[in-house]
């Protein structure tokens, strides 16, 4: 009787154990990833090559690489700039821009594009995301001549057939005004 009832315990005790997970049928193995990753990188690197190039050819500017990752150097430069700061979340900027490929040829000129009205950070306007970045680098009547990558630019989309997918650009961008936030309450 002691030895069943021992036999009974262990029946129990090695019956109870955690559940294990359930393995998928297949596996990936990350290739179409990998493949993209590899490709993004050749393409970064094509595009910077390229806007470098461009920079080499113009010595007599001073480019300045940004943090958000373009290029960008100042034509018009605001003298009085302590008395001018640069556009905060919320002000309304008002500009004209226009876009070129980075050997300087014009795609769309500043009076095709128009005056453009926008809201730092709070607005749907469809702008390039580098070109968002951008103007918060300006002061009110400063020009600025931005070389952006792809990426920064229309990307995989291009802009209506007039830029291919993933091609880097050049666009002058001149601030005509800022108006505060708190101006506009």
């Amino acid at each position: 009787m002691r030895n069943l009832l021992y036999l009974l315990l262990l029946c129990v005790l090695a019956s109870c154990k955690t559940p294990e997970a359930r393995r998928p049928v297949s596996q990936n193995s990350g290739s179409y990833i990998d493949a993209s990753i590899a490709r993004n990188k050749k393409l970064n690197k094509a595009e910077e090559s390229a806007i470098l190039k461009e920079i080499k050819n113009n010595p007599e500017q001073e480019y300045i690489a940004s943090a958000d990752g373009f290029w960008y150097t100042y034509d018009t430069k605001e003298k009085d700039s302590i008395d001018k700061s640069f556009p905060q979340v919320g002000d309304v900027v008002t500009f004209t821009y226009d876009i070129q490929s980075i050997a300087g040829e014009e795609i769309v000129s500043k009076k095709e594009l128009g005056t453009q009205t926008y809201q730092i950070d709070q607005s749907n306007q469809e702008l390039m995301p580098g070109l968002r970045a951008g103007i918060k680098l300006m002061r009110e009547g400063e020009t600025v001549t931005f070389l952006f990558p792809s990426h920064k630019a229309f990307g995989y989309y291009g802009y209506e057939n007039k830029i291919g997918m993933n091609r880097p650009i050049k666009s002058t961008v001149t601030l005509q005004s800022i108006t505060l936030k708190t101006e506009q309450e």
